[in-house]
């Protein structure tokens, strides 16, 4: 998925690998349907050549519809990112506080003392 800046803000947007021409190594389709400010729709077509100069073609509205039904019949796949907050996610939750003693409310953190020790 990535992201095109519109309206001083990064948008997520729907990102297509399509097959590259001429000189270029890869060609990506940003699309964003409709910015959540503006209102407008916006194509941004990224492409990178053997000497790894960077080329960037944006259109709006009218022209970026246009646009992306030209190119299609070119689309090869759509990029989807891999969600990392499967993998990295554990069951673990420490019942104690930091005296050793069980903790009676999950809301009440707000009086721990961490780093104390206790004094008889």
């Amino acid at each position: 998925m990535g992201y095109i800046h519109c309206c001083g803000a990064l948008h997520k947007t729907r990102t297509y690998r399509i097959a590259p021409q001429d000189k270029f190594v890869l060609c990506e389709i940003d699309y964003l349907t409709k910015c959540p400010i503006c209102g407008h729709t916006v194509v941004q077509l990224t492409r990178i050549d053997d000497k790894d100069n960077i080329s960037v073609v944006r259109k709006v509205n009218r022209k970026a519809k246009d646009f992306f039904a030209k190119l299609k019949s070119k689309i090869l796949y759509e990029i989807r990112p891999i969600s990392c907050s499967q993998f990295n996610k554990g069951k673990f939750y420490l019942y104690y506080n930091e005296f050793g003693v069980k903790k009676r409310c999950y809301s009440n953190l707000s009086t721990l003392k961490i780093g104390l020790t206790e004094n008889k």
